[in-house]
C-alpha cells in the first residue's frame, strides 16, 4: 500500500503554492515524534489518514512539532461521488480490468484527474462471463462511466448501462489516421477513412437529460 508521505514532507518544506489535494481514507504519512494528527485526519497503525477530502495542510505548532491536517479549499473543490456520471481516458487494459484517468465529473472539467478502475465484471450488465477487455476498450479511448464507489486511492467504475462506454475511439493505426471511428453497432466501430473495424462496448449516447445523474 502506498502513501503520500513523500509528497506531504516536501509540501510542508515547499512554498504555499504545492497543493496536496486527498480522498476520504487515503493514507498520508506515518506518524512521527514530530509529526501529529489534527483536523480532518486521525491516525490508525502508526500512520495518519483523512478522514475526509480536501487539501492536507502542516502547520508548525511549535519549532520541533508539525501537525497534519486536512481542510476544505476556498475554492469549489469537485469530487466523484457514487452515482456519478463521469468522462475518462483508458490509460491501460489488462484482461481483468482497464485503468482510467477521470477528466470530468457530470459536466464538470475537473483541473487534474482521479483515478478511475474499471473491472472485467463491470463493463455490462448481460453475459459477464463472456466480457473480453481487450475487445471493449484500448488505451487513449474517452468512455462515459458511473461511478460505483470509493476506494482508499480510487474510483470504481461501470458502463454495464446502455448509455455508458466508449463515445471516442481511434483506430488502432492512430500514428497514421487521426479521424475519430463511428459506431457502426454497440459493440463494433470503424474507422470512415480507412473502413477498419474494431470492437469496442460502445455507449449508446443519448441526451444529457436522458442520462440518470446523481443529485
Amino acid at each position: 500500500m502506498s502513501d503520500k508521505g513523500d509528497k506531504v514532507a516536501a509540501t510542508s518544506q515547499n512554498n504555499e503554492d504545492d497543493v496536496l489535494i486527498c480522498l476520504p481514507g487515503e493514507r498520508l504519512c506515518r506518524v512521527e515524534d514530530n509529526v501529529i494528527v489534527g483536523e480532518g485526519t486521525y491516525e490508525q497503525g502508526g500512520y495518519i489518514y483523512a478522514s475526509k477530502s480536501g487539501i492536507v495542510n502542516i502547520n508548525e505548532s511549535t519549532e520541533t512539532c508539525q501537525v497534519v491536517s486536512v481542510h476544505k479549499p476556498g475554492f469549489h473543490l469537485t469530487i466523484p461521488a457514487t452515482g456519478d456520471v463521469v468522462t475518462a481516458r483508458v490509460l491501460v487494459t489488462t484482461p481483468k480490468f482497464a485503468k482510467c484517468a477521470i477528466f470530468c465529473v457530470r459536466n464538470i472539467l475537473l483541473e487534474s484527474s482521479y483515478r478511475g478502475v474499471l473491472r472485467k465484471e463491470d463493463v455490462r450488465e448481460t453475459e459477464k462471463d463472456r466480457v473480453d477487455i481487450y475487445k471493449s476498450f484500448k488505451p487513449g479511448d474517452v468512455i462515459l462511466a458511473r461511478i460505483l464507489n470509493q476506494m482508499e486511492q480510487s474510483f470504481t467504475l461501470s458502463t454495464a448501462e446502455a448509455e455508458l462506454g466508449v463515445v471516442i475511439a481511434y483506430a488502432s493505426d492512430i500514428r497514421k489516421n487521426r479521424i475519430p471511428m463511428v459506431p457502426i453497432g454497440w459493440g463494433e466501430m470503424q474507422c470512415p477513412k480507412t473502413m477498419i473495424k474494431e470492437s469496442r462496448k460502445v455507449a449508446k449516447v443519448l441526451p444529457e437529460s436522458s442520462i440518470k445523474l446523481n443529485t
